[in-house]
């Protein structure tokens, strides 16, 4: 990473990529509850009536690690800019954003972007 030079796009890519993968690691359940149930056995009628299961796509290690990475950043920039840059990674729209912030759409746009040259002036710098 260090032989690139990093840009407030590159950066919001990164966020986004890092939401995404966010998105497709598992649920996170409460441990120490099992089963003891056997499992159900079905007929090939009852699959075939069934619903179809949404295919779940699991993350690679690569964007894994490239998620830690990125949480890192977080912590070079204040909590408020946190907030938008996640929202923004999550494609919430300018106007919710902007409400939330508590001004117009242009502020909350030069917000994200100087949180974004922030962690891309640092990123350079290393």
């Amino acid at each position: 990473m260090a032989d690139r030079e990093w840009t407030a796009d590159c950066v919001a890519d990164h966020f986004e990529e890092a939401f995404r993968t966010l998105r497709k690691l598992p649920p996170v359940k409460a441990q120490g509850y099992f089963n003891t149930w056997p499992d159900i056995v079905r007929t090939s009628r009852e699959i075939a009536a069934m619903e179809p299961q949404p295919m779940r796509v699991w993350p690679s290690a690569a964007a894994i690690t490239r998620l830690e990475q990125t949480s890192d950043w977080v912590l070079w920039i204040s909590v408020e800019e946190r907030k938008l840059v996640w929202s923004r990674a999550a494609r919430v729209p300018w106007k919710q954003i902007s409400g939330e912030l508590g001004c117009d759409r242009t502020t909350a746009w030069r917000r994200w972007q100087l949180a974004l040259t922030k962690i891309a002036a640092r990123l350079n710098a290393q």
